[in-house]
């Protein structure tokens, strides 16, 4: 999970003045998880087909090179669709 925090500016208008801005501090909080693997197995004879393989499920631990590796498919991490879920804190 990652978490960013981001700055706002907006300018709001005041009848009779000058326009001001107006900062607002808000954190953005990102879930990354890797689904269905998308690798062509067929690719090199001109088909499509696909293994089946529903989630990513690292072969090793956070931080080595067996953790980009599909324990179920031994896909690399990248043939797997990413969805990102973005949650904004105000």
């Amino acid at each position: 999970m990652k978490k960013r925090q981001m700055v706002i500016k907006q300018r709001s208008r005041n009848s009779g003045t000058s326009s001001s801005w107006t900062t607002t501090t808000s954190s953005a909080i990102s879930n990354v998880r890797y689904v269905e693997c998308q690798k062509n197995h067929a690719a090199n004879i001109g088909g499509y087909a696909v293994d089946g393989c529903r989630e990513f499920m690292a072969s090793g631990h956070e931080g080595t090179v067996e953790a980009l590796r599909c324990a179920a498919c031994g896909c690399h991490r990248n043939f797997h669709r990413k969805e990102v879920d973005t949650e904004v804190v105000c």
